[in-house]
Formats: structure tokens, sequence, C-alpha cells
């Protein structure tokens, strides 16, 4: 039997699945399985042992080259992504995305059986020959289980996995000699940035939170992301020492190095769930979106947010962002200074030795 698992982006989406293809590959031991995902979350499945085949869509960077003119490239290349998964023959393609951009590619793949949500978002239902209901108040995780329930796996405690071994390790150590992080035990990481604007909380607040993490609680603050650019806004207001990680790791050594944090601080993000997959409490701030459906998935975690009427609202830019802006650093530290002094606090997860068979 030949699967075809489509979820292509984001960072977070990625994560909720990864407990699904965990509960597949229970299901169907000897299935060859797949995954089609986009190149920003690629990573993050890269020698998956539950995965055969890890297959790389180009759509984003095919959007910007036609824009630049490419036409003839984008369409050479895209043509052949397509011809090769068609190629694959698979039996069958589950549709966790349930998009447009995901419902059209599960139907070119030509698979006869064509799994997916009773939805019509964005015409996604016109592409499948199967469908499951959605229960959109449960979370993401909970969700995406319903297709391997629905294909007879007995799913119990969902399983996140990311392959984390000696080159993230590494990477990790050098960083921390680098930074003369070596041995420090109390570290608290803070990630502060989110690909909406009304998800994001003031860098001033950041600031002088860090500040106060750093002397009141005497930890190590190191701010993550993908550029370092906004981080260095941040440490430019601090007083305090603190750590500019941003820019230095892929995602998997992201995750090695929320584990070896005592929590992250962190507003709605792929890091947010990053940290919580492997098993690092988090302090989450939330304005816009609905931590019920897209919070830090498991126990132990701390979500900040204004009972507001307009809030959950989703939507991507805003006058006031009242809801993230009321948020006051007392409120954060508090809950910071709650995770740490918990006596049921995890101080750091049992690492694997990198170099053991």
């Amino acid at each position: 039997m030949k699967i075809l698992i489509v979820k292509l982006s984001a960072v977070g989406d990625v994560i909720h699945t990864l407990p699904s293809l965990a509960a597949l590959r229970r299901r169907f031991p000897r299935a060859h399985i797949s995954w089609v995902v986009e190149e920003a979350a690629s990573d993050l499945l890269r020698n998956h042992p539950c995965l055969d085949e890890l297959i790389i869509s180009g759509r984003k960077r095919w959007i910007k080259e036609l824009k630049e003119g490419k036409y003839s490239k984008v369409l050479k290349e895209a043509g052949r992504f397509i011809s090769d998964l068609r190629s694959r023959r698979y039996d069958l393609v589950i549709d966790f995305h349930g998009l447009f951009k995901s419902a059209v590619l599960a139907w070119l793949s030509g698979a006869s059986r064509r799994l997916g949500y009773d939805s019509m978002q964005e015409l996604s239902g016109l592409f499948y020959t199967e469908k499951i209901p959605e229960d959109l108040s449960r979370h993401a995780v909970d969700r995406y289980l319903d297709f391997p329930r629905h294909l007879g796996a007995d799913v119990k405690q969902p399983e996140f996995f990311l392959d984390i071994s000696a080159p993230q390790h590494r990477h990790i150590d050098h960083l921390f000699e680098e930074f003369h992080l070596s041995g420090q035990e109390n570290l608290v990481a803070i990630n502060t940035v989110a690909l909406w604007d009304t998800k994001l909380w003031d860098d001033e607040k950041f600031a002088r939170l860090g500040d106060r993490i750093s002397r009141e609680l005497k930890a190590a603050v190191v701010f993550t992301g993908s550029d370092p650019a906004p981080m260095e806004n941040i440490l430019s207001r601090m007083t305090a020492p603190a750590f500019n990680f941003g820019g230095r790791t892929s995602l998997r050594e992201l995750a090695h190095l929320y584990q070896r944090a005592r929590l992250l601080i962190t507003t709605d993000s792929g890091p947010m769930h990053l940290a919580a997959a492997v098993g690092t409490p988090v302090v989450a701030l939330f304005g816009p979106t609905d931590p019920a459906r897209t919070g830090p998935y498991g126990k132990g975690h701390r979500v900040l947010r204004k009972g507001l009427e307009c809030s959950p609202c989703l939507r991507k830019s805003c006058k006031t962002r009242i809801c993230m802006h009321n948020i006051s650093v007392d409120e954060v530290f508090d809950a910071v200074k709650g995770v740490l002094e918990s006596p049921a606090a995890r101080r750091c997860i049992p690492l694997p030795d990198p170099d053991s068979p």
C-alpha cells in the first residue's frame, strides 16, 4: 500500500500532524508512506523513521519566480513535479490541510482514494472521494488524528517525534561555547516573532521582561528566531545581558535548543509548537487566535490572553491590536516565575546520548 500525506505548511501545522503520521505507521506497518511539504518546514521531517519518502514542493518559490517572469522555468519544474508525483501511483492520499492548494495536489496525484474533510473551504471538498467531519472546536492535533482513526488506527497517546541527533546536539554545543553558556542549566528562551502582525507583542515589553528574568530569576535569556534583526532591537533596549540566537539554527537545531531550556516564552507561532512537541513548558501570549484550537498542546503550559469580545477574531491586521497590547509585563513575568517554581516543572528532559547506538 502506498500512502501520501499532504500537509504543506506551516511549521506549527506540520508539527500538529506528526502524531497522525505515527498512528498511520502503527496502523500500516508495511505501507510506503510519503509526505509532500513545502521547503520552509521540510527540515522537521528529514530522517523521520515513520516516513519512507519526503517530497518537497517548491510552490512558494514558483509563485515568486512567476512574478519575476520566469514562466518557462516554473512550468517545467512544476510539470516535472506533478509527473513524478503521479508516477508513484499512490493508493491513498490524505489531505490534512483542507485548502484549495492541497486539495488540488491530492487530485493531481492521480490516487483513486482521496481523503479529506467534509468541507467546502476554498472548494477543497470537490477534490476528495472520501470525507470525514471536522470539529473546529477541538485542537488541531486531535482533529488530525481523526484521519488515522477513520482508517482503523487505535490512537491513544499522541506521539510527537523529531529526528534530533548528533548533528543538532553538536551545533547547539558550539553555540553555547561561543556565547559562554556551556553548563548553563537555568536558561529561558524567548521567541518574539510571528507570521501575523496581530500576534506580535511590544518590543519594549519584551526588553523589560528579559531584564526582569535575568536579574530577578538569575536565568540566562536567549532570544530565538529566523532573523537576528528583530532581536537586536530588543537587546538594544535591555540593560541586563541576553543572547541573540536569531538566524543561527535550523528547525531541528532550534528544537534541541528548546530541549535545553527550562521554558519558552512566545507568541502564537511555529516555535511555540516546536517547544511543546519536545516537552518544554511554554508561556504563550495569545490575541487574535484561539488557544483551544491552536494553543500549545499538552500539559504544563500557560496561556495568557485577554477575554475581549472581539477575540478571537482571526484577523491578520488591526489598528489597535488591543488584545496583545493589554497583556502586561507583570502578567508574563508572574507566569514565568510560576512555571519555574512549580514542583512539577521539568528542569530539563532527559536527552539521549547522540553517539549511542
